[in-house]
């Protein structure tokens, strides 16, 4: 992953609601949120919810979909395991890593 990816990515979740938004989410896993569920469950205004998202959406952490007459947002588990294979590739100085690589991704 490139850095420029990493500092997008980094920056847009350097906001409350934003990461709320990404770890909610993350949660919902492969299934999404629709931005009612959302704006309902983090108790923020559909306008305000909106903003974020683009910028989720705009680094590459979040995706959008169409169902029907609804968007469905979902967490881009690959961008988010890039962003953490990024900032976890050189750990331990060169020495043999005490944590398994499998146990830092997500498995979705």
């Amino acid at each position: 992953m490139e850095q420029d990816a990493v500092i997008r990515a980094l920056a847009a979740l350097a906001h409350p609601l934003r990461l709320e938004v990404f770890r909610a989410l993350v949660v919902a896993g492969p299934s999404g949120l629709t931005p009612g569920v959302m704006s309902e469950g983090l108790g923020t205004v559909p306008t305000t919810l909106s903003f974020h998202l683009k910028e989720l959406m705009g680094a590459g952490l979040v995706t959008q979909e169409r169902v029907s007459r609804h968007l469905v947002y979902r967490a881009a588990y690959d961008q988010m395991n890039g962003v953490i294979g990024f900032l976890t590739e050189n750990c331990c100085a060169g020495e043999a890593c005490a944590v398994p690589p499998e146990s830092a991704r997500c498995g979705c």
